[in-house]
């Protein structure tokens, strides 16, 4: 597999505002915890929860930052929203960010997905591939690799093969507890993202506050921590 060029992917995600949505948007999203609640305190913490979860569907929500990373040239670029800011696109170290919209960071990924056969993420094939083709669907692009035609890597084509480090560390679910990226890179030894402070979960807050580049640097901190992780699975795990 070495011989094949690699990409490493990682997305930011944000909630769309509940109160954007229409009445029967509305209502479809709280209908099972109106059903479920037993009393308005608890429906108030089931929507407040409700809320703060629309960033995981891109449904409910998108994207705000894309980042890549060439495994094999150790170079990533992560494209960003920046709405409202006057921010130019910068280099710091092997990192080049570029802000845009929803819009144009997919188009741009996925014609530059186009010159690799391999893609790795960690849990890329139950948030990040089914969040990044939806978004695509819903803005007019088309994307130019299936990223999740096969959950084996030994069923997948040779020009889009997903290394979902997720599924391969935790043994395709074998484990009881299979671990975040955070509790894999502490165990490996590896620098997590969430070391200087920052917190996936953090990301909605961030936006509003216009901490752009901050994200973005976050979401590099992902793919490096990712790309190290994989080294690991690629020298000890991989058969």
């Amino acid at each position: 597999m070495s011989s094949s060029n690699k990409l490493v992917i990682d997305i930011e995600t944000i909630g769309h505002n509940f109160d954007s949505f229409d009445q029967a948007t509305q209502d479809n999203l709280t209908r099972w915890i109106k059903a479920e609640s037993d009393n308005d305190e608890e429906y108030q913490i089931a929507l407040q929860n409700l809320k703060d979860g629309l960033g995981f569907s891109p449904l409910t929500g998108e994207i705000v930052a894309i980042g890549v990373y060439d495994y094999l040239q150790e170079k990533g670029v992560v494209y960003f929203q920046a709405p409202g800011a006057v921010i130019s696109e910068t280099t710091d170290g092997n990192f080049t960010y570029k802000p845009m919209t929803e819009a144009a960071m997919l188009d741009a990924f996925w014609k530059g997905a186009i010159q690799y056969q391999q893609f790795i993420t960690f849990n890329g094939r139950q948030f990040d591939n089914p969040f990044l083709a939806l978004r695509s669907a819903i803005h007019g692009v088309r994307p130019t690799k299936d990223l999740n035609r096969a959950r084996y890597i030994y069923q997948q084509s040779p020009d889009a093969v997903h290394i979902d480090l997720f599924d391969q560390l935790s043994f395709y679910g074998a484990m009881r507890r299979k671990g975040t990226l955070h509790l894999y890179a502490r165990a490996m030894g590896i620098k997590s993202p969430k070391a200087d402070g920052v917190d996936g979960d953090e990301v909605g807050k961030l936006f509003k506050q216009k901490k752009y580049l901050e994200i973005a640097r976050y979401n590099a901190g992902d793919l490096i921590a990712t790309a190290e992780l994989y080294k690991k699975w690629e020298n000890f795990l991989h058969f």
